[in-house]
């Protein structure tokens, strides 16, 4: 039996698909667990002209860049950066779209694999992630990746959010210089 392969990219035309697949028949539960305001949720037809305005932008004018997670060479998820301050600072965010891929422990290495291209792509000096604190299994991950807790508060951290309590994590740069090292 072969270790599961996992692998990251940079997201591309074929999966514009799955992306809005994952917003749009994802369960409503799951997604209220993330913070997701079912009523903000774009069309189909705004996501994809979001995600293919993402694909024809120049890296440094991106208002959203994403990576694409893959399994055994499979699309199974992404990872994506907003609020984006070239030189400065991001907000990360996760993803995995399918349930049974969920909770195998393949979140931290996707993280490792996925940084990188934030980090330089962009020359951040912070990385920032900011989930629902009510939802343990990104809050774990985060630090398990090497993320640091900053602080917990209430805020509504995206537009398709709900206002909800969110957990602080971040990511200096002099972390992840480490981190690429070992």
């Amino acid at each position: 039996m072969t270790a599961p392969q996992l692998s990251v990219r940079e997201l591309q035309r074929q999966d514009i698909p799955f992306i809005a697949d994952y917003w749009l028949h994802a369960d409503a539960d799951y997604m209220k667990g993330m913070g997701v305001d079912l009523s903000k949720l774009p069309s189909r037809s705004e996501w994809e002209a979001m995600l293919t305005e993402q694909i024809h932008t120049p890296l440094p004018d991106k208002k959203s860049y994403c990576i694409i997670w893959e399994l055994d060479g499979r699309p199974i998820g992404h990872s994506n950066i907003n609020k984006i301050v070239p030189g400065k600072e991001a907000y990360m965010h996760l993803h995995i779209w399918e349930p049974p891929v969920r909770r195998l422990g393949y979140g931290r290495r996707f993280i490792q694999l996925t940084i990188p291209y934030f980090f330089r792509g962009y020359n951040l000096q912070t990385l920032y992630c900011e989930p629902y604190a009510l939802n343990e299994a990104p809050n774990r991950t985060l630090e398990r990746a090497g993320f640091r807790f900053v602080k917990e508060y209430v805020t509504t951290p995206g537009w398709i959010n709900f206002e909800q309590p969110v957990r602080l994590y971040e990511m200096p740069r002099s972390v992840f210089e480490q981190l690429t090292q070992e």
